[in-house]
């Protein structure tokens, strides 16, 4: 990150530190953040186009003649805020987030998605005004430079993840692992891109920064604005982390503020993609079991286990996971690709389980896993993988062969442990990972990659028609014995502490999950 974002960060997560006194969460400071900073970005639009003619220039904001009550005085936006102090600022602000929350109900564009049922958390006026004229006003949001504001703001989230583990933690991927994946995957220009469990859209910032990269001086101003009208967008079920992604995305220059949005509020299990993508890149939430929301009378609320029936689906079944791995498989064009992050129980859970496995092997081209380490994910002791698989020409019998004709599964986790802080997943980790598996810096494509591939040291082959035969379709597999690993040596004893502590409360977060799942709720000990 540059120093200039880094300088920017640290002044707006010292002020989040502030805001707790306020009994103010970092996620809602950062939701209070994202609607005063489309506020400010909303006004750089409308300066930057007062020269304009008329009709030419863009209104992001809707005029105060349209807002629910004419005959009372509104708050038209940022001019209006910097104006107000004190106890007027609070309420002209509260009334500003109504007004714009009531405008879009079925939230057709990024304003109304941004906006939906938009709360005032921050009670204190002093605070409200540091944070606009101080802190905000004193920035340009809509400039040039992308690599400051968005970066900075997407470090946020990170710190914001780390913060409250629950919370955002649940649906944040590492940066360093989103952007392996995407090397590995190569998007294009002419790719259409989606994530199903979009989190705050790193998957599909990854993956635009690195067309723009690539191929940015080589595509035309059609090609560009394909990305803004809907070449590239996700899926979030929780609206308060689509706000997130919708503002994450803005902050990239991606899509526009009375534009559609590019991040979908629903539950992408709920039914049959009425789209599909050419690239699928996703980490669905961590959890077996698929649920809905339910808001009750009093505003509690819980969650109902459900069963997606979906005639796409090759099983039906309660597990979250099996669901998302028949949802993007469904999701993906011909010869579509995707590369998904999943826990381990997905490798090897029987049941319907078995058959999803079966299917995806016989019907998909599941030609590569890599098998992760724990400690790199905020949920600890999680063990996950990547799947990456391809759609294929659809099998015309059950006689031919599985489309998996070999899966390669390259061992990242024996001998490897990271912490999120002491000793974290950097770049350097995956570059064997990405130059052995799919020619990272050496090849074009991924099939010129594969064709490449030997199996040695942490780099292993299957035979996919082998392990489609198999009773139980177990592909808990590709873990290389400890006299055969990379990192052969001998362990300090901080490195056995951490081992150590890692595996415990990998075992306690389990624990908590079966007792959970059984509806049994434990007690500390007396």
């Amino acid at each position: 990150m540059k120093l200039e974002a880094r300088r920017l960060v640290d002044r707006l997560w010292n002020y989040c530190n502030v805001l707790r006194d306020d009994g103010v969460s970092s996620l809602e400071y950062l939701e209070q953040l994202s609607f005063l900073v489309f506020l400010k970005m909303a006004a750089e639009i409308e300066e930057a186009d007062k020269d304009l003619p008329e009709d030419r220039r863009r209104r992001i904001l809707p005029d105060p003649e349209d807002a629910p009550d004419p005959e009372k005085q509104h708050v038209r936006g940022w001019a209006d805020l910097l104006d107000l102090t004190s106890t007027a600022l609070e309420e002209g602000y509260t009334q500003l987030l109504t007004d714009l929350g009531k405008q879009d109900k079925g939230q057709n564009t990024t304003l109304g998605l941004i906006f939906h049922r938009a709360r005032n958390r921050l009670q204190n006026p002093a605070n409200l005004r540091r944070l606009i004229v101080d802190l905000i006003d004193k920035e340009r949001w809509l400039g040039a430079s992308k690599d400051i504001k968005g970066d900075a703001y997407e470090a946020l989230i990170a710190r914001s993840a780390e913060d409250t583990k629950a919370g955002a933690g649940q649906y944040f991927t590492p940066r360093v692992l989103i952007e392996s994946i995407v090397r590995c995957m190569r998007p294009a220009p002419e790719d259409i891109i989606t994530d199903p469990a979009c989190g705050t859209g790193g998957f599909l910032l990854a993956a635009h920064d690195y067309i723009v990269r690539e191929h940015g001086k080589d595509m035309s101003t059609e090609e560009s604005a394909r990305f803004d009208e809907g070449a590239i967008w996700g899926t979030e079920l929780v609206p308060a982390t689509a706000r997130l992604a919708a503002m994450n995305l803005l902050l990239h220059k991606i899509g526009r503020p009375d534009g559609k949005p590019l991040v979908h509020v629903e539950d992408a299990l709920a039914k049959p993609p009425a789209k599909r993508a050419s690239l699928v890149l996703a980490n669905p939430p961590f959890g077996k079991k698929s649920s809905i929301v339910i808001t009750n009378v009093d505003g509690s609320v819980s969650r109902e286990d459900t069963s997606y029936h979906r005639k796409d689906f090759w099983e039906t079944t309660t597990n979250k996971q099996f669901n998302f791995v028949q949802h993007i498989a469904n999701l993906l064009t011909d010869h579509g690709r995707a590369a998904v992050v999943l826990p381990d129980n997905v490798l090897f859970e029987g049941g319907r389980g078995t058959s999803i496995r079966r299917e995806l092997l016989k019907r998909y081209n599941l030609h590569t896993m890599l098998r992760l380490p724990a400690g790199i994910f905020y949920a600890g002791g999680v063990k996950a993988n990547v799947l990456f698989f391809d759609a294929a020409t659809p099998r015309r019998s059950d006689d031919e062969p599985p489309r998996t004709q070999q899966l390669w599964v390259y061992d990242l986790r024996t001998g490897n442990r990271f912490t999120l802080k002491q000793n974290p997943l950097l770049p350097g980790h995956l570059e064997d990972f990405e130059r052995r598996v799919f020619g990272v810096g050496e090849c074009e494509d991924t099939a010129e990659a594969i064709a490449r591939r030997k199996p040695e040291g942490r780099l292993q082959v299957f035979d996919g028609a082998a392990l489609a035969a198999t009773k139980d379709v177990n592909l808990d597999i590709g873990l290389i014995e400890p006299d055969d690993r990379d990192a052969a040596g001998a362990k300090s004893l901080t490195e056995l502490t951490l081992a150590l502590s890692a595996d415990l409360h990998g075992a306690l977060l389990e624990l908590e999950q079966l007792a959970a799942d059984l509806d049994v709720k434990l007690s500390p000990p007396a």
